[in-house]
């Protein structure tokens, strides 16, 4: 009997179970490249960016038109600053950090509607998104190896 790979040594869950699975994930998240996309839209893109971080690294760089409230602030601030019937999008610093999914806890928990973007500031800017600091607006050449070189989208 041939020995079975890693990768299915623990079989994939059923068709029914990995919709469920993956439908609830993206209840939970939102990607840098759609949440970028829906603030460049013309209009109100229904929700508000929230990032999460402390103020030094809110002034090395941030989303444009996000809201600042660090984590620790969320249970005293976040009812002033935010309005409930608006759904929140929090992020820090990247993939590396829970920031995001600590201030997305704390909103839900003040009863936000709130998805975390994944991949949070460091593939915004890897992504080669405008994003601004304490000098002003700044842009990056975008990663080849996060973003399409030679296309508008990914195509995902």
């Amino acid at each position: 009997m041939a020995a079975v790979n890693p990768v299915l040594r623990v079989p994939p869950a059923s068709p029914t179970a990995a919709a469920a699975h993956f439908g609830a994930s993206l209840a939970f998240h939102a990607d840098v490249s759609d949440v970028a996309a829906a603030l460049a839209a013309d209009g109100d893109p229904g929700f508000v960016v929230l990032d999460s971080r402390s103020t030094e690294s809110w002034d090395q760089g941030h989303v444009p038109g996000a809201i600042h409230l660090p984590t620790a602030l969320i249970p005293d601030q976040a009812e002033q600053l935010l309005d409930k019937s608006a759904p929140v999008v929090t992020y820090c610093w990247g993939p590396g950090c829970n920031g995001a999914t600590r201030a997305a806890l704390a909103l839900a928990q003040l009863g936000f509607q709130v998805k975390e973007m994944l991949g949070g500031f460091e593939y915004w800017v890897r992504e080669g998104f405008e994003f601004e600091t304490r000098e002003g607006r700044e842009r990056r050449t975008p990663d080849g190896l996060t973003a399409p070189v030679d296309a508008a989208d990914c195509g995902c």
